[in-house]
């Protein structure tokens, strides 16, 4: 993969931000496994997600889990869902992702910077 560099202004249009897993549901549609998340992002609102996570996680593993999200990305449609934000992972050599989420607990809705 090239490298592209980016300026300090084109960064500082991502919002990055913290939010809190609330609904996990099951997404037999999607074309590669995935899962449908409703995340709640405090005062920026509550947003659904589609997140292939399936490898690593199984619902239950997610509900209340605090992640890190890119929520000023244009909504998807996958399938008969919309997803309004971009759930950030680190993806392994197999696909797998493993969730990016903050050290300790945030307030849903923080900057990450």
């Amino acid at each position: 993969m090239t490298e592209e560099t980016i300026t300090w202004d084109d960064f500082a249009k991502i919002q990055m931000v913290t939010g809190t897993i609330i609904d996990v549901a099951e997404f037999p549609q999607a074309r590669k496994p995935a899962y449908q998340l409703t995340i709640d992002f405090g005062e920026k609102g509550i947003r659904k997600s589609s997140a292939q996570l399936t490898q690593l996680y199984q619902p239950h593993d997610l509900l209340g889990r605090q992640i890190v999200a890119f929520i000023n990305f244009p909504p998807k449609r996958i399938a008969t869902f919309r997803s309004e934000c971009l759930v950030l992972g680190a993806v392994g050599d197999n696909g797998e992702v493993t969730l990016l989420q903050p050290e300790r607990t945030t307030p849903n809705g923080s900057l990450i910077a």
